[in-house]
């Protein structure tokens, strides 16, 4: 049995291995990262993240063909299976995959697939897929295995009428109708996806409103243009039974109500990819959801041993995971390059999308912060009327006395590009974190990026 010795094994290749890897690769020590897939990427490349916008991409598309003027002149409305759209999603993957490997490769990482376990502290097991057993001991070592869907006991995800946010992209039949249940980022997602490829949706939410942790008029335009797409939301609903049968499946709530539909997709949650692990061989025990506890420098409770990413926890995206686990090496190899990764922007891939930063006005009323409130609607907008993108707004939240950004939220065409601007400027050192930046900065016309000139001098003119 062969053993390797390495100054850091990294468990997982996503966003937070990935970052961890090439963060100690480039302070010079020896890396191994291990993946339980034959094929670097981690599931931000392979199930989550790249197939999913990759899917949404390509139905904007379908979707601007189908309802754009100029294009109905040359061409009749065209309806595409998710069959035929998820090959573009394969395409995508397949790019990703190659440019990570050339990552890998030219730092000098060495890479081995297969199950990893704990045999001790230091020391890591990986089984291969044809059973051979290599044995890898590192001085330091970073769990970044990320997370898969939530599974309960009493829901059959082995009917081929069930899907999860990773089975789902294996489907081989587009429903006429489909059942989402969970409205969360995932499942909103979904929807949004599932509506433009003309499938009927039943998006099932046990909360009173859509994605809740949102400013309220974000998430009040949301469940708008959801519901302008056909797409049925229905609140304060929870499952009683899942029932698949030979050609659907039936949704059975706690309120009484019956719902059918060709195809289910559950989206109600996640759990850590640690059960496997064998964590109890280190003392380290996660919590019910498969998640770990880290200090603020990634450490959990083993002095050697590292956390990042989805498992463990908040915020559970691929943006954040990169930088936690560059932080999480960092602080292992104490060469200075970490932070705890807490100025995280939510990106939300909705059509239309979503993305903010900062406090929004249900925190800042709760804190009684004096703040004023610019807007700039996307319909007014020379670059959005161009794209034929109307709907949506930026909003500025503002201090009314100092004029301190405090709070970013963008929904429509490129919003999660937009709120770079504001997150650049919010984190400047004052007085240059004010919304006077926008107003004597000029920006390049027609672009998005002017939205916030638009939208601080409506702020400045409700204060002045």
């Amino acid at each position: 049995m062969a053993v390797y010795n390495y100054d850091m094994v990294i468990l997982g290749s996503g966003p937070a291995g990935e970052g961890a890897a090439m963060n100690a690769a480039k302070y010079g020590r020896k890396v191994a990262v291990v993946d339980d897939r034959p094929l670097l990427g981690g599931n931000c490349t392979h199930l989550g993240t790249i197939p999913s916008k990759a899917l949404r991409h390509s139905v904007r598309k379908i979707m601007q063909f189908n309802t754009n003027e100029l294009f109905r002149q040359i061409g009749k409305p065209q309806w595409f299976s998710v069959h035929e759209v998820l090959r573009s999603a394969e395409r995508v993957i397949a790019k990703q995959v190659a440019s990570r490997t050339s990552y890998y490769a030219r730092n000098r990482i060495d890479t081995f697939f297969g199950r990893a376990s704990f045999a001790d502290e230091q020391t890591i097991k990986v089984v291969s897929p044809l059973g051979m057993v290599e044995t890898l001991v590192g001085k330091e070592v970073v769990i970044a295995t990320g997370s898969r869907p939530y599974r309960p006991a009493d829901v059959d995800f082995s009917h081929p009428r069930i899907f999860d946010s990773d089975t789902i992209l294996d489907i081989d039949y587009t429903p006429r109708r489909i059942i989402i249940y969970g409205a969360g980022v995932i499942g909103c997602e979904y929807a949004s996806i599932f509506s433009g490829l003309g499938v009927l949706v039943d998006l099932i939410d046990n909360r009173d409103r859509l994605l809740s942790f949102l400013d309220n008029e974000i998430s009040d335009a949301l469940s708008y243009h959801l519901r302008n797409n056909n797409i049925l939301i229905r609140h304060n609903e929870e499952y009683e039974s899942i029932e698949g049968q030979d050609n659907g499946v039936v949704l059975h709530l706690k309120s009484g109500k019956k719902i059918k539909a060709e195809a289910l997709l559950w989206c109600n949650g996640r759990s850590g990819n640690t059960d496997s692990l064998g964590l109890e061989n280190i003392g380290l025990k996660p919590n019910s959801r498969g998640q770990l506890q880290v200090d603020e420098h990634y450490r959990t409770d083993i002095g050697n041993v590292f956390a990042a990413g989805d498992v463990v926890g908040w915020p559970s995206l691929a943006s954040a995971a990169y930088d936690q686990g560059r932080s999480a090496s960092g602080n292992a190899i104490e060469s200075g390059s970490c932070r705890f990764v807490d100025d995280v922007p939510t990106g939300i891939y909705t059509i239309p999308e979503i993305s903010s930063i900062g406090r929004n006005e249900q925190e800042l009323t709760a804190a009684k912060v004096p703040y004023e409130v610019g807007k700039a609607f996307f319909k007014s907008m020379a670059r959005a009327q161009i794209a034929g993108e109307p709907v949506g707004m930026l909003k500025l939240l503002f201090h009314r006395e100092t004029l301190e950004l405090l709070g970013i939220h963008c929904f429509g065409y490129q919003a999660a590009e937009i709120v770079h601007i504001g997150q650049a400027i919010m984190n400047q050192p004052a007085p240059g974190n004010t919304l006077r930046y926008f107003v004597n900065t000029t920006f390049n016309y027609p672009t998005m990026a002017e939205a916030y000139r638009v939208a601080a001098f409506d702020g400045l003119n409700r204060v002045f």
